[in-house]
């Protein structure tokens, strides 16, 4: 039974996951937001952790001839991590050559969009760091699966995945993605995340760049 929205918005799924993640202030987390929908969500977690806010970029790596049907992902940052589905890749004929030009293309689709919403400022190095990954919900994890590997091999000391909802079935599977897992609503009848805010309008590039640029000036 589907009993209503539990946040009024992102920024009060925000404050409700940042309470939850209270324990990491002193780790002096990096908090890593899947834009556009996970940015205010994130921001009021960076806000109340004293944490540094930078952007998680994934790219889906189409096939040969099947650009929707994803062989892998690219995953942003200071060191890019390729994520890579082997066996997909040798079905679909996609050979080394034909990876790396799809690489490269995606990680220019990347600096693109990193660049409309950050500028010139460089990504954040994940090594050595508590990261903790947040998105606005999970409806069906491919996206953050994908995420948190990549995230993963880049080398943090403590990997962790913060959302407001998602199915519990799913979160089971996450949890072996990352160190710790925070999800405040796990509903039995999960429908869609926009199901669970009052408010579920879309956001903005122009609400990402100045929760990015509020959050820098807060941190430096």
């Amino acid at each position: 039974m589907f009993d209503g929205p539990s946040f009024r918005d992102r920024a009060d799924a925000g404050r409700r996951l940042a309470d939850a993640l209270g324990h990491l202030h002193a780790r002096h987390p990096l908090v890593l937001a899947l834009p556009r929908g996970g940015v205010p969500v994130a921001y009021e977690v960076a806000r109340a952790l004293d944490a540094e806010l930078d952007l998680l970029f994934v790219r889906k790596l189409g096939a040969p001839g099947h650009e929707e049907l994803g062989i892998g992902a690219v995953v942003d940052g200071a060191d890019p991590q390729l994520v890579l589905n082997e066996d997909i890749a040798r079905q679909s004929g996609a050979g080394p050559d034909y990876v790396k030009q799809e690489l490269r293309r995606q990680l220019g689709e990347i600096d693109r969009r990193r660049q409309a919403y950050m500028g010139e400022r460089d990504p954040i190095p994940i090594p050595g760091r508590t990261v903790v990954v947040v998105d606005d919900g999970i409806a069906t994890g491919g996206t953050v699966k994908a995420a948190l590997r990549g995230v993963r091999k880049a080398g943090p000391t403590h990997l962790v995945l913060a959302v407001p909802v998602a199915p519990g079935d799913l979160i089971a599977e996450l949890r072996k993605e990352c160190d710790e897992l925070v999800c405040l609503r796990m509903p039995e009848a999960f429908y869609a995340v926009g199901a669970h805010y009052a408010d579920f309008s879309q956001t903005e590039d122009d609400e990402v760049v100045a929760l990015l640029e509020r959050s820098h000036r807060l941190t430096i």
